[in-house]
């Protein structure tokens, strides 16, 4: 069935049966029966279209963070966005870039341009079109407040073009967190700066993030969502479980919002640790922590 795919894809694009591990910031995840490396929005439409003609089920992947691949993998097909897509211009304040555009990178792009707004972004390990999903942010600043416009497609091979309203961006959500569409575009505005205070407020949330996150340790970003009154990771130190380990996963003793891989972490370590920290802030806060990861694959 998938040899069709050589009709319009080429060999390097497709990738039969491969550890989701070599893919996913995390380092972890069993073998996906396909997956595919669109080069452009073209490519998209027409995997999208081979895969409802096909019923073929598929997930979609940005350059693989924010996410954990259950050991069992992925049946079906994914779709990573990450390596390609990445085309983008700048006129004047506003920015268009396509989904699989890194974000840091874009952030960079926008300094030199002397385009601020996406400070933010910078060291963020994800793609533009994950950030929309997610409504992305960090250090007071959130993709909602600089998107505009959306070019996404669904399922049936429609596009669709969404406005800021429509997108219904809130905390870390947006619209596209239902699935019924693959964003494939944004467009950004953002306001003028000097480029030297833009880089140089770069540079101090890199070192911020340095300083604070295990960024040299495989993880999948942030846990959990904040919730409602409180901070993720005072709860969970306060709960002396910072360093906890299930298996290979631990909870950063560098910042204890983080999980982490040590280095021979299964999925199943990490969701047992995610549910053991869950059980323990109920039971000492009351406060259900809910995954800000999103867990994939078969059970």
């Amino acid at each position: 069935m998938y040899s069709k795919l050589y009709n319009f894809l080429s060999a390097d694009q497709i990738k039969l049966n491969v550890e989701m591990k070599h893919h996913t910031t995390f380092n972890i995840g069993g073998p996906a029966d396909v997956l595919v490396l669109p080069n452009s929005i073209t490519d998209i439409c027409m995997t999208v279209t081979f895969c409802r003609e096909n019923n073929i089920a598929f997930i979609l992947l940005g350059q693989g963070s924010n996410v954990l691949v259950r050991d069992k993998g992925i049946r079906g097909m994914v779709i990573k966005l990450g390596n390609g897509l990445n085309r983008f211009s700048i006129a004047g304040q506003e920015i268009y870039a396509e989904a699989g555009m890194n974000l840091s990178a874009l952030a960079l792009e926008a300094a030199e341009h002397g385009l601020s707004g996406l400070e933010f972004a910078e060291g963020i390990p994800g793609t533009l079109g994950g950030a929309v999903v997610m409504n992305a942010g960090a250090y007071n600043g959130e993709m909602k407040d600089l998107v505009y416009e959306v070019l996404a497609i669904d399922t049936e091979g429609n596009f669709k073009t969404f406005t800021r309203e429509q997108i219904k961006f809130e905390y870390r959500s947006s619209v596209f967190q239902k699935g019924e569409y693959i964003v494939l575009s944004a467009r950004l505005h953002l306001k003028p700066g000097s480029r030297e205070d833009i880089i140089g407020t770069m540079r101090e949330f890199a070192r911020r993030r340095s300083e604070k996150q295990p960024l040299e340790q495989p993880s999948a970003g942030s846990t959990f969502r904040r919730p409602e009154g409180f901070y993720v990771g005072p709860i969970i130190e306060g709960l002396g479980l910072k360093g906890f380990s299930i298996g290979g996963a631990e909870v950063s003793s560098k910042h204890a919002g983080f999980i982490v891989n040590k280095g021979n972490a299964t999925a199943e370590d990490v969701i047992d640790l995610i549910r053991y920290i869950q059980e323990k802030t109920r039971e000492k806060h009351e406060v259900d922590l809910v995954p800000e990861i999103k867990i994939v694959g078969e059970e």
